[in-house]
């Protein structure tokens, strides 16, 4: 029945309930496939984390809303009988007849766990209630008891679909991959089949506004995508031949065709889903600790109930039944219920929240903890550049004019090189037929086009046709200065033109650095590019604070420097070079999209689009989390003392008791899934 217990918080892993696991791999899920069982989940005993050990509950089990309302009708029919029929034989007989049956109908489901919990030692709430509403009856509040145990019936109702919001969140995701892909047969056919059968590298075909079943890349087509689901970029992002495709993403525009990269359970949404599942099942440093307290407060509560019901006739003198009825008033509105809940909802909701905005956490105490972190280290290709060359400048250095560029662009257009294609992108002017090309390896092309042998390459082969001279030597030296990579075309009389390429700034990464500085983070560079290129774009970026030449190890080592020198520190990377310095870092933040398998394992925090502003986002989540944990816990103990209290006055009846653990549960829920409205700022 109910989400809470004395006993440690719900791992979230009732989350996985959400759609039936029967693997073990982390890429083994695969959209489609998994059974949806939303509302119905069972909370398995568990030994381990922190020694505590789980109550079980079956929330699908629980009665259902027809049930509660004639349980309710009956018990409002007890309560009166009670005050309107006297002290009649049969009054009272009906009455105890009519509040029996509202329990039943009510609480059996809550006797049967409360009791199993009883026989093995286990103190839930279950038993708590069990134990207050068999009393209650027994000692003649027959009434009460049944009133007590429907409106607690219906609270757990309310509280556990509220509860489910969040565990639920990440769900809605496995509808977002078609269970269908239409796939081009071996005789030049379409057919329909199902996602989870697709072979790789089939070829598949979408139309305007379907769902991409599958990840792959573009063979033919040209259009927009719709890719929130998966990286919670707000914008549509054009697709065309070459580029990648994800699962649960939707085609707006034009047909596409793709060549399938990964199966149905190890696309981009499957790995994400399990993630966040596997993420869900971890604990927060609060959840912990609450955990631990809840383990020492619940049989404490207890013995204070039993005190009170023992010693109050015994040294004060008050009456046996109204000794016991405070007991079972202080049982029911003791219940940690509200407090043991407060954490795993308030987890989940964040770690969905992030999920939708394309922030991969892949645990609580990585969410709780980014808010520690004084430094963030920055690599500088993929994460804070683009991580492709583009051409940003081009000049004459002879007399001849516009026409060089076309001259440039036919020997680029012919070569493979990053560099060549960039020039070539760049120009975008149609290549001419070039004859006689050949590659120089390590220098650059050289090629006839209209009629004139040319040359396009880097500054050694300029050097070794004896053609370069100091007003060359000075211009290089002034690009080069600014971090940019210099490609010359000459001929046979001399240097023509100069073309200069560069790793441009992301549009984003400015803004992020910014915010990190507001946030009181420092940002730093680690790069392994040169000094003079890093603290170029250090400058760009606003980074005060920036390391060139590093190696793999030697980034590692400037990790842990800034740790000694500025406590919690974060790193940021996208390939197998940054995997050491992203294991080693309080926090690690890989980018997710153009980043190696190698540095998304290592990361703590897997950034989806590649957008360096979802990293100060995760830090204001962080705090924003930390935050409600805290209210939660302060609102639900707050809640709790000043009933107790009123219990052992003798002023606070089960109603009340019922509706301070009830409502305090409820409230705490209703805090915690506001985080799933989080957006970003």
């Amino acid at each position: 029945m109910k989400h809470c217990c004395s006993e440690p918080a719900p791992h979230a892993q009732a989350a996985h309930a959400t759609h039936a696991h029967a693997h073990a791999h982390a890429h083994a899920h695969a959209p489609g496939q998994a059974h949806s069982h939303a509302g119905q989940h069972r909370h398995a005993h568990h030994d381990g984390e922190e020694g505590g050990h789980l109550h079980d509950h079956d929330h699908g089990a629980g009665p259902g809303v027809g049930r509660l309302a004639a349980a309710l009708a009956l018990a409002i029919a007890a309560e009166l009988l009670h005050f309107m029929a006297g002290d009649a034989l049969w009054s009272k007989s009906l009455g105890l007849a009519v509040a029996a049956l509202a329990i039943g109908l009510s609480g059996v489901e809550t006797y049967t766990q409360g009791f199993a919990a009883l026989r093995r030692g286990r103190l839930n709430i279950n038993a708590l209630m069990s134990v207050a509403v068999t009393g209650a009856f027994l000692i003649g509040q027959w009434p009460e008891a049944a009133m007590v145990m429907a409106l607690y019936a219906i609270a757990e109702l309310i509280e556990g679909r509220a509860a489910d919001r969040a565990r639920n969140a990440i769900a809605g995701l496995l509808a977002l991959a078609p269970e269908q892909a239409e796939v081009l047969q071996a005789d030049g056919s379409w057919r329909a089949q199902p996602a989870a059968e697709v072979a790789l590298d089939a070829v598949v075909r979408i139309r305007p506004g379907e769902r991409v079943p599958l990840d792959g890349v573009v063979t033919e087509g040209r259009s927009s995508i719709d890719q929130s689901p998966v990286t919670g970029e707000s914008l549509p992002v054009d697709k065309g031949p070459g580029d990648t495709v994800f699962a649960g993403t939707v085609n707006a525009e034009g047909a596409l065709q793709f060549r399938v990269t990964a199966a149905a359970g190890n696309t981009t949404l499957a790995r994400i889903i399990h993630a966040v599942e596997q993420a869900q099942a971890t604990r927060a440093p609060t959840q912990r600790f609450v955990d631990r307290f809840a383990a020492i407060y619940t049989p404490a509560v207890f013995v204070l109930a039993l005190a009170v019901a023992l010693g109050g006739p015994l040294l004060f003198g008050m009456a046996w039944l109204d000794a016991v009825y405070k007991a079972l008033v202080l049982l029911v509105v003791a219940c940690p219920c509200a407090l043991v809940i407060a954490t795993p909802v308030t987890v989940v909701s964040a770690l969905a929240a992030a999920a939708r905005r394309g922030i991969l956490v892949k645990g609580g105490s990585h969410l709780e903890n980014a808010r520690l972190l004084k430094a963030v280290a920055l690599d500088k290709t993929g994460t804070i550049t683009a991580g492709k060359p583009r051409l940003v400048h081009w000049e004459t250095v002879g007399a001849e004019g516009q026409a060089l560029a076309g001259l440039a662009a036919a020997l680029a257009a012919r070569s493979d090189h990053p560099v060549s294609r960039a020039i070539a992108q760049g120009i975008g002017a149609a290549p001419l037929p070039v004859d006689d090309f050949r590659a120089l390896p390590g220098r650059g092309v050289q090629g006839r086009v209209d009629g004139r042998e040319l040359v396009l390459g880097n500054h050694r082969l300029v050097e070794e046709r004896g053609q370069c001279n100091a007003a060359l030597e000075a211009l290089l030296r002034t690009h080069e200065a600014q971090g940019r990579t210099l490609t010359l075309l000459a001929d046979a009389g001399g240097v023509l033109a100069l073309f200069a390429v560069a790793d441009t700034i992301k549009d984003s990464s400015r803004e992020a650095v910014a915010e990190l500085q507001r946030l009181g983070v420092v940002p730093v560079m680690l790069t392994g590019d040169n000094r003079a290129t890093a603290e170029t774009v250090a400058r760009d970026a606003g980074i005060a604070e920036v390391q060139g030449n590093l190696l793999p190890e030697d980034k590692l080592a400037a990790i842990e420097a800034l740790q000694q020198r500025m406590g919690p520190t974060g790193m940021t990377g996208d390939g197998i070079n940054d995997a050491p310095a992203l294991a080693r870092a309080e926090i690690g933040f890989a980018m997710g999209g153009a980043g190696t398998d190698v540095a998304m394992e290592a990361a703590d925090v897997v950034i989806m689009n590649d957008d360096l502003r979802r990293i100060p986002e995760t830090i204001r989540l962080s705090r924003r989390t930390h935050a409600v944990l805290w209210q939660n816990i302060v609102l639900a103990l707050g809640i709790k003392s000043v009933f107790m209290v009123l219990a052992l006055l003798g002023t606070a009846t089960m109603w009340m008791a019922v509706f301070a653990d009830m409502g305090a549960t409820l409230l705490v829920v209703a805090n915690g899934l506001r985080l799933l409205r989080a957006r970003a700022g």
